[in-house]
């Protein structure tokens, strides 16, 4: 008799983000790999919605955002588990080739659009600014998509965003826009206020235009699972995903580091693991 199809909804968020664009090549290298499930996307809010969807069993499987994520993963009793860590996200602000702005500083009291509402990478936004005291005229979006057009129109002075393969960053960047990170002294002002955050860089090349790399700090996204994900569907992901590591690489830039090694060393502690991830991480470890 043949076995049902397990179909999994995967929660991403709005259209033009970053994480539409990496869940719709996380479905589809996973349904290439593995027969026997089915990830199918859903556009969502963003991170601080997926994390309660999962948490009610509306998902099966969620992206979720550094910062949202390691507060999700650190409440006690969490049920929620780790299926893959999808990528290390460095933010930083990208402005216009004219502008005058060179430091997060120069940014005070200027609009800046800083994302969407329930975004993982807005949140990690506002940690930055926070940390060290400015304060912008924040712009929030519906869409992310709605970002690049008020950088090139005027209406906004910078945008934040996170990350390889930022869809709104290689807008911009291809049109001549530059990027501004924290200095290393604000790096250290930034993680001495926020432990939870690390130390990442942006690697050379990420960007039309952006040749040198630019440190900044951020954390690990993960692929989610709800509580209740049976152990057999954990394992057949974990070993999908190992499998599709290569040509998911190739086909997006941003998941070069998604790996099972990246998701072992990802991982705050390994009961934090999805069972069935663990077990195949084990195995491949022998």
């Amino acid at each position: 008799m043949k076995e049902a199809l397990v179909v999994l909804i995967l929660g991403t968020a709005t259209p033009g983000g970053g994480f539409p664009l990496y869940g719709d090549a996380f479905a589809e290298m996973v349904n290439a790999q593995e027969p026997k499930i089915r990830v199918e996307p859903r556009n969502t809010k963003g991170s601080t919605e997926n994390v309660p969807l999962l948490e009610a069993g509306k998902l099966d499987i969620a992206l979720v955002a550094g910062e949202i994520a390691s507060a999700a993963l650190a409440k006690p009793g969490t049920p929620l588990r780790i299926v893959a860590a999808m990528y290390s996200s460095p933010g930083m602000f990208i402005v216009r080739a004219d502008s005058p702005h060179r430091t997060i500083s120069d940014l005070r009291g200027k609009p800046v659009v800083l994302g969407t509402q329930a975004s993982g990478v807005t949140a990690l936004g506002r940690t930055v600014l926070d940390a060290l005291g400015i304060e912008v005229k924040p712009i929030i979006l519906e869409k992310a998509a709605d970002g690049p057009p008020m950088l090139k129109d005027g209406r906004a002075e910078a945008l934040w965003g996170a990350g390889v393969g930022w869809p709104a960053f290689t807008t911009l960047a291809k049109e001549g826009g530059r990027f501004i990170g924290p200095s290393p002294e604000e790096v250290k002002r930034i993680l001495e206020k926020n432990p939870a955050l690390q130390p990442v860089t942006l690697p050379a090349k990420s960007y039309p235009g952006q040749d040198a790399p630019l440190a900044s700090v951020g954390s690990w996204s993960y692929v989610l699972a709800k509580s209740g994900l049976p152990e057999e569907t954990g394992y057949l992901l974990a070993r999908a995903i190992h499998r599709a590591e290569a040509p998911f690489a190739a086909r997006l830039e941003q998941a070069r580091e998604t790996t099972m090694a990246n998701t072992r060393a990802a991982a705050p502690r390994p009961e934090l693991l999805h069972p069935g991830v663990l077990k195949y991480l084990n195995e491949i470890r022998r």
